[in-house]
């Protein structure tokens, strides 16, 4: 691995990498700069070279398709890439998982296992789409995301029975 973190990651982007190369014509760097970040408005990428032990806080929306190993907290969206190993727990608004987790993910919206990919862990999600070929351990809650309050003021849920027929549910021919 090339790049070896420890700690905390913030995302953010780096100017530097919109430098032109030997030889092009020169460009104005700031211009290009906004219009690459207007293009990519908050997305941010962690690469397959990347390796990071500690907590990853990001704000939009992050693909992380290296080795990470500690916490994710946002209340983005992330996308965990095909090579990604992800070894911790993951919260947030909204996860599409390509590679490997092992741990547990909590989302307060939507999570989406593709095909290929592996999740050890379990998983609280107000919804899970899981795709043929996906394999998943661990188990699954999943809730519309909000709470419901009872009707009554007592502790025991009502119990509501309707009364049926007497008549059997399929009547035998004569």
């Amino acid at each position: 691995m090339s790049s070896i973190g420890e700690g905390s990651l913030i995302s953010g982007s780096d100017e530097s990498s919109n430098r032109p190369a030997y030889g092009e014509p020169t460009r104005n760097t700031t211009t290009d700069y906004h219009k690459f970040m207007a293009e990519h408005s908050g997305k941010d990428v962690l690469s397959s070279d990347v390796e990071i032990k500690g907590t990853i806080k990001f704000q939009k929306e992050l693909l992380i398709d290296g080795k990470v190993e500690g916490e994710i907290n946002s209340e983005g969206v992330l996308t965990i890439g095909e090579n990604a190993d992800i070894r911790g727990e993951i919260k947030t608004k909204s996860i599409t998982v390509f590679g490997k987790v092992q741990g547990n993910i909590s989302v307060s919206e939507r999570c989406e296992l593709k095909s290929k990919c592996t999740l050890q862990g379990d998983l609280k999600a107000a919804r899970l789409i899981i795709e043929e070929g996906a394999t998943f351990i661990g188990k699954s809650e999943v809730s519309s995301g909000m709470s419901v309050k009872p009707a009554s003021s007592s502790s025991r849920p009502e119990v509501v029975r309707h009364e049926e027929s007497a008549k059997p549910a399929f009547a035998a021919r004569a």
